[in-house]
């Protein structure tokens, strides 16, 4: 039986190390290592682990006299979350990002449990929080009865140490910090590095065989059984509101005109890739924005047709300014924020880009999510 360790890890790269003495410590062999991280702690585990002058990884193996040749690893066996476009993710800040990993480590358990003469050790010990729900999620879905769910305890003390990567052979003191932050040593023979293994219900058996002979995207299989969905941004015109994850806010018609330019702005870009995600080319600078002013004026129209717009102030919406673009924007964002909370701010506001004199504007939401009513 072939053994492969399933692991995932932010910028503490200890956890591997930690994770491998533990196994070892009970006897289990391990043949093959595949590790879920960002681009950080890609970064992070080749200077810590792999680097072959002095990596932790290769000087845990000589201390206890085992073979490295016998392992599988690499700089090849560190697979990170990476957008629609390839590149790579600094960190997981937001649900976007929390996607691309759990698609990663649903890819990565998908694959490794195909062949049933291995045994999938899934180690959850390192990187967020979320790092380690969505790879209990891939064991849920596609552990074996061989396969199994780790976490590593270690002593308090050293957990947090970023020279303890494991306890050597031959103990040795190290700098700690007690609670008040005052530096004291301790011999590493009195860390204690636990393997606990931890209960997971597979559903594997639920699973049909297609889902299981196919390389086709389990995620989107598997998810769109149980996720929510992602919310639309709606602007009602003849309403005069904005509605976004089930609640709804009232805006003025000279608002309500300039923040739907931008949705339609985002609507009609001819992109073929409807990702948005880090893209801006939809987003204008402000000699751009004031060439479109009749466009704006047109939907304010539509709102406000009884009014004598002769008689209009030639300082609002009909005379569209750089200084009362700002004013409106940050009117805007203040009805955005009072209806759908600070939250949603960064994906439905009018965001800036750039600095002066090159700042552009745009919505970043995606283009698909967005829906304009006339």
């Amino acid at each position: 039986m072939k053994n492969i360790l399933l692991a995932v890890c932010g910028l503490s790269p200890q956890v591997i190390t930690e994770t491998l003495f533990a196994l070892f410590q009970q006897g289990r062999k391990v043949d093959e290592i595949h590790i879920v991280t960002t681009r950080a702690g890609k970064e992070a585990i080749n200077a810590n682990l792999l680097n072959p002058c002095d990596g932790k990884y290769y000087k845990l193996l000589n201390d206890y006299a085992i073979d490295f040749h016998n392992i599988a690893f690499g700089h090849g066996y560190i697979h990170t979350i990476t957008d629609k476009n390839g590149v790579e993710l600094d960190d997981i800040t937001d649900e976007e990002d929390n996607e691309l990993l759990l698609k990663k480590c649903l890819e990565l358990a998908f694959q490794h449990t195909a062949d049933p003469e291995t045994a999938v050790f899934f180690s959850i010990a390192g990187g967020r929080k979320t790092m380690s729900a969505c790879l209990t999620l891939a064991a849920q879905f596609y552990g074996r009865r061989q396969d199994r769910l780790f976490h590593v305890l270690v002593s308090p003390e050293f957990e947090s140490n970023r020279d303890f990567y494991y306890p050597p052979p031959e103990s040795l003191a190290i700098e700690l910090r007690d609670k008040e932050g005052h530096p004291y040593f301790k011999e590493t023979k009195y860390a204690k590095v636990t393997l606990a293994p931890m209960p997971f219900v597979s559903v594997r058996s639920q699973l049909t065989d297609d889902m299981l002979k196919t390389t086709k995207d389990p995620a989107t299989l598997l998810l769109s059984l149980i996720r929510e969905e992602r919310p639309q941004l709606v602007i009602d015109i003849p309403q005069r509101k904005v509605v976004y994850r089930g609640r709804e806010v009232d805006m003025t018609p000279s608002r309500l005109a300039l923040y739907a330019f931008f949705a339609m702005q985002k609507k009609d870009c001819s992109r073929e890739n409807t990702d948005c995600r880090r893209c801006t080319d939809c987003y204008l600078d402000m000699e751009s924005i004031l060439a479109h002013q009749e466009k704006i004026a047109d939907i304010y129209r539509r709102m406000v047709p009884n009014r004598d717009f002769a008689a209009m102030s030639d300082t609002g919406i009909m005379g569209l300014t750089k200084e009362n673009f700002n004013s409106y924007k940050s009117k805007i964002a203040d009805i955005l924020k009072q209806g759908f909370g600070l939250g949603a701010l960064p994906e439905i506001a009018i965001d800036t880009v750039g600095v002066r004199p090159d700042t552009c504007y745009g919505i970043k939401m995606d283009r698909d999510r967005i829906r304009v009513i006339f």
